[in-house]
């Protein structure tokens, strides 16, 4: 095979050599337990200390703020859990219908009686055809036994971006906490949570050129905590375990590197984004952008083929090499077409056609040059084989 064109950012990105080389050290002589007393350890803990504080500054907050997790699975299951353990009395979690798995997935679970838990409430808000929430919706949805509002700052289907500074805004005129999953926005938009609304935030260390298997939770100070898992005196006793020194200064040096593509991120990154994007409508018929046409992220385009499969469509890529993901579940063996895109009513015969390309500061023009002259043709090919696809393509005409 050529060389890869990876647009499948979303799901996970390359470790920039920056972090591989920062990493080394920690692999090799500097092997030292960073809770241990002695200067070999201790020298260790100074370089946690450094990745912390570099976490802190990309996020605009407080390193005393950051408690070091696994992954962004983790940083959400242990804000929805604090959230609730800290206030007993109040049984009832707003989130969206769109939300990633490890949200809704867990919010649904608490919905499920059992004797040794209580029973919760939860309201999943829907969104309309761009994916945006109704803040009316949320605000009205609140009332006393409200415990957390959990919405994702930017969705990893679509790119679309929840106006989360209006939404605590409205948390926090109600008394209540608000939790964003912001693991696909972290290093691609600006955020400074010592001016935004925002009580906890989640991220994940492989959606910005770290490797996987670290990632942070945000819990604004003064903002009580409980941990999801007990056993050491590690994060000031708000995550028990013994610290993966590697991986968090990777997660340090990732922070670093994205302060400083930033600029990148939201010009050149969202320039080639563009051309892709505004190259596939014009070239490939019935073709429909999925999301915001502007309230997304800088890296994310989410297109309905529709009449073809997207999982055909994915497979064909693959052939030349270019790595992209489906908007539906199909290549996981499932019939069902993304709980995202259903939410916002895309037609079955467009949800199950739909394709992500997702961006990093990695990828070049000649690259986006190669998927438009690839990808039309594809898309023509497997109309032509589909009876269904040349009926509605002539009717259309």
């Amino acid at each position: 095979m050529s060389k890869v064109i990876y647009l499948d950012n979303n799901a996970t990105t390359a470790v920039a050599p920056e972090v591989r080389q920062a990493m080394d050290p920690f692999l090799g002589d500097l092997y030292g337990n960073p809770s241990s007393m002695h200067t070999f350890g201790g020298q260790v803990a100074r370089h946690v200390d450094s990745a912390r504080e570099r976490v802190a500054r990309l996020l605009g907050a407080d390193p005393g703020e950051i408690i070091i997790t696994s992954c962004g699975t983790e940083s959400d299951n242990a804000a929805i859990h604090s959230a609730l353990a800290t206030q007993p009395n109040r049984r009832h979690i707003i989130t969206t219908r769109v939300e990633h798995p490890a949200v809704l997935a867990l919010a649904r679970a608490l919905t499920q009686a059992a004797p040794d838990r209580p029973h919760y409430r939860v309201t999943e808000l829907g969104v309309d055809a761009q994916g945006m929430i109704n803040l009316k919706e949320l605000e009205a949805a609140i009332d006393d036994e409200t415990a957390l509002v959990s919405v994702m700052w930017a969705n990893n289907e679509t790119g679309v971006m929840f106006p989360i500074e209006e939404i605590g805004a409205i948390c926090r005129r109600r008394g209540v906490l608000l939790h964003t999953d912001a693991v696909q926005a972290v290093g691609k938009v600006p955020i400074n949570l010592s001016k935004l609304p925002v009580d906890m935030l989640s991220l994940s260390g492989h959606k910005l050129h770290a490797p996987k298997g670290i990632g942070a939770l945000y819990v604004r100070r003064g903002t009580r905590f409980a941990p999801l898992i007990v056993g050491g005196h590690q994060e000031h006793n708000r995550r028990g375990g013994t610290e993966s020194v590697p991986l968090i200064v990777a997660l340090g040096m990732a922070a670093e590197l994205a302060g400083r593509n930033m600029q990148a991120e939201q010009t050149r990154v969202r320039a080639l984004r563009d051309r892709l994007e505004q190259g596939i409508l014009a070239t490939a018929p019935a073709a429909v952008l999925n999301g915001h046409p502007e309230k997304r992220l800088p890296n994310t385009t989410n297109i309905s083929f529709e009449y073809v499969e997207g999982e055909a469509i994915l497979l064909m890529l693959d052939q030349h090499g270019i790595c992209a993901s489906s908007g539906s579940a199909c290549t996981s063996g499932s019939l069902e077409p993304s709980h995202v895109l259903r939410a916002m009513g895309v037609p079955f015969t467009a949800a199950h056609g739909s394709i992500r390309f997702s961006l990093s500061v990695y990828n070049t023009p000649e690259e986006i040059d190669k998927v438009l002259a690839v990808l039309p043709p594809i898309i023509r090919r497997l109309r032509e084989i589909s009876p269904f696809g040349r009926e509605k393509l002539a009717a259309a005409k």
